[in-house]
């Protein structure tokens, strides 16, 4: 309820559109989360921070395409980006890019490490599969690979904002 309550405030000051690339948003986690994290955990707090920008902005977060791969939603350039480094953490490297977020897409992104960061990979992975997620239903319906639409996306996350909201 908190996690809402906090990005519902947040988006009476979003005021104009601000995509950026996945690339930046994952080093932001990297950067704030001190390289602590492996490249599943970055791919899948991507998603669902592209998500939470989606029901709540009304806005994609980045600009890249999601696809829906074997262990969920994936951003196939973060995944070529990061693969050389497996499953162990991908090191902090200072870039200029992540200098350039905003301040209220900071907020979100923060409350997403928040929230998200604690878990390994795995388990981002394994909540994406659930019934009724927008992974699960383009891997069953249009198969691997396909591109998971943007509003099937924000259609998840405004429906889990709901269930939030009424502490379902």
């Amino acid at each position: 309820m908190k996690f809402l309550s906090f990005l519902c405030g947040v988006v009476k000051f979003k005021k104009s559109v601000m995509c950026y690339s996945a690339s930046t948003i994952a080093r932001y986690f990297i950067e704030k989360s001190n390289g602590s994290k492996t490249p599943m955990q970055l791919n899948k707090m991507t998603y669902i921070a592209h998500g939470w920008s989606l029901a709540i902005y009304n806005e994609p977060l980045i600009v890249e395409n999601i696809e829906a791969w074997k262990y969920g939603p994936v951003v196939p350039i973060l995944y070529y980006e990061f693969k050389r480094f497996g499953g162990e953490v991908v090191p902090y490297t200072p870039i200029e890019e992540t200098k350039h977020i905003r301040d209220d897409d900071r907020a979100l992104l923060n409350k997403i490490i928040e929230v998200y960061g604690k878990y390994e990979g795995v388990q981002l992975s394994a909540m994406t599969h659930q019934k009724g997620t927008p992974w699960r239903r383009v891997w069953h319906n249009m198969g691997r690979n396909s591109i998971i639409p943007n509003d099937m996306i924000k259609e998840y996350f405004v429906e889990q904002g709901k269930i939030l909201k009424n502490g379902s």
